[in-house]
């Protein structure tokens, strides 16, 4: 039996490291809304979205960043599929192809959706969340004080049909996210009312903007109201 026992030991520590890994398994969800069209608003005195991938340029430039922290992290895309498929006869190009480029090259898993709810089980139901917590999510896209709006100005001019409201975050499973999870939103107007909702469901605060972000294409998006300012609330 003395002989044995450094086996079980070892076997045992092993067993322990393994569960130890799975245990602390996460994974980073990047929610990327779709861009309005230039049917509405190119009459505007300030119309929005000239680019098509403002929001898919500033989520490729976040997962650079995490992959630079962690070359191996496991990292989630929810992308709004309806707002590319409009958009891409205005572009004359296949533009859910070249997403599906940015997927290849960082090698994150693709996840296409067209509503709320969606998102929702995505986040409560898409890994069992006792194992698999989330670190990071962030989002890109338009949105108001209230809500993210995944296709502003697209189906319906400035408006939108498919959203997820700061009263629904309660559906949102408490508990799926690692205790210093980094929750984001790089659209505009979210700390003036959502954000405060969020920390209130999950005790967790979701970082937001009050007044307006400007996407850039080359950086994340940047504070472009005159007393703008970043707030957890």
């Amino acid at each position: 039996m003395k002989r044995l026992l450094p086996i079980f030991v070892l076997c045992g520590l092993l067993l322990g490291s393994r569960a130890l890994a799975a245990s602390a398994a996460v994974e980073h969800i990047i929610l990327v809304g779709g861009p309005s069209l230039m049917a509405w608003e190119k009459y505007k005195k300030q119309p929005h979205d000239h680019w098509w991938a403002n929001f898919v340029r500033a989520g490729r430039i976040r997962t650079e960043q995490i992959r630079a922290q962690d070359p191996g992290a496991q990292i989630t895309w929810l992308v709004y599929k309806q707002g590319y498929v409009d958009r891409a006869p205005q572009e004359k190009q296949d533009l859910i192809g070249l997403i599906g480029t940015v997927r290849d090259k960082y090698n994150l898993k693709l996840i296409y959706f067209n509503k709320g709810d969606e998102v929702i089980n995505y986040l409560n139901n898409g890994q069992p969340r006792n194992r698999v917590k989330i670190a990071n999510f962030e989002f890109f896209g338009h949105s108001n004080a209230k809500c993210f709006m995944f296709d502003y100005s697209s189906a319906i001019e400035s408006a939108c049909k498919s959203w997820l409201h700061e009263n629904e975050v309660t559906k949102i499973r408490r508990g799926i996210f690692t205790k210093n999870a980094v929750i984001k939103s790089w659209g505009c107007h979210t700390g003036e009312s959502m954000s405060k909702k969020w920390l209130a469901a999950h005790g967790i605060p979701m970082w937001g903007v009050i007044g307006k972000t400007q996407y850039m294409m080359d950086e994340l998006p940047v504070l472009s109201s005159k007393n703008g300012k970043w707030v957890t609330r």
